[in-house]
């Protein structure tokens, strides 16, 4: 919904400008250099970029129409499934090693369906867990380890926004020139026609520029913006896992593990400590 709103607002503010400058808004739908424009972007694009990165600009735009990728259930969920497991984890890992092993397929993660639908998550959290379950102690070396592996998931994660920017926002306003100068080039095929033949031509021109930079500032760079922001948050999921375990293994009781791990969300989604003590303590008795 922000980007609908945000790019009737675009529109509406240069379209509605230009008019109550005294401007002719038909001069603005210049059809052809949009095409030249979007066109040399995109060819750019798809020369610059892999298929894998292809297809995740098309996932990735598209999940801008989508709720935030993460909730307060979401995350009230993962620590409530965390605090189960490392309770379980007081008494021995071992009768949950299937579980580990077979995340996809377990009964027991199956409690837990937001988590359990997410493959990358699932494994995430089932990869370290197993580690733990084979007698990892050393919180600081499983921290090295799953920052090494948050790092990799960064860099993945960031590699369509950083191809958003560089070969589409900051590409759009030079091809705006070249489509200017497209139309100049035309305009003077038209040199003896009458000033205001000559003039509409030449003005039709100029607005190549006008849509380079409009589409790259007001379009092409907040959806960079945007598509990066929205992967953070994706991020801080794996973060969150990771400051639960270390604090887990550096000796601290599930239920301040879990404290631990809710102080890394995001405040607009985190879940309060009355909530997160309410979900544990229904795991308790449904245990």
């Amino acid at each position: 919904m922000r980007m609908v709103i945000g790019v009737i607002v675009v529109l509406l503010c240069v379209v509605g400008g230009f008019t109550a400058m005294g401007g002719h808004p038909g001069v603005l739908w210049q059809p052809w250099e949009i095409v030249i424009i979007l066109g040399g972007a995109i060819g750019g694009y798809i020369v610059m970029n892999s298929k894998h990165v292809l297809m995740d600009t098309i996932w990735a735009i598209g999940s801008l129409f989508k709720k935030a990728p993460y909730s307060k259930e979401d995350y009230l969920e993962l620590l409530t499934m965390l605090y189960v497991i490392l309770r379980q984890g007081q008494k021995g890992l071992d009768a949950m090693a299937g579980d580990f092993d077979e995340p996809e397929k377990s009964a027991f993660f199956a409690k837990f369906p937001k988590i359990h639908k997410n493959h990358e998550n699932l494994q995430f959290v089932a990869d370290y867990l197993r580690l733990i379950q084979l007698g990892t102690k050393k919180g600081h070396e499983l921290a090295d380890l799953m920052d090494e592996e948050i790092e990799t998931i960064r860099h993945e994660l960031f590699e369509t926004p950083k191809a958003i920017q560089t070969g589409m926002a900051d590409a759009l306003p030079a091809l705006g020139i070249v489509a200017a100068i497209t139309g100049v080039v035309k305009a003077m095929g038209y040199i003896t026609a009458a000033p205001e033949v000559l003039g509409h031509m030449i003005g039709g021109a100029l607005v190549g520029t006008l849509m380079g930079i409009m589409l790259s500032y007001s379009f092409f760079g907040p959806v960079a913006a945007a598509v990066k922001t929205r992967r953070e948050a994706m991020l801080t999921y794996y973060v969150c896992i990771k400051a639960g375990l270390i604090a887990y293994l550096n000796g601290s009781a599930p239920q301040i593990s879990m404290e631990y791990a809710r102080k890394v969300i995001p405040f607009e989604v985190r879940p309060t400590f009355f909530e997160v003590e309410k979900a544990m303590q229904a795991a308790k008795m449904s245990a």
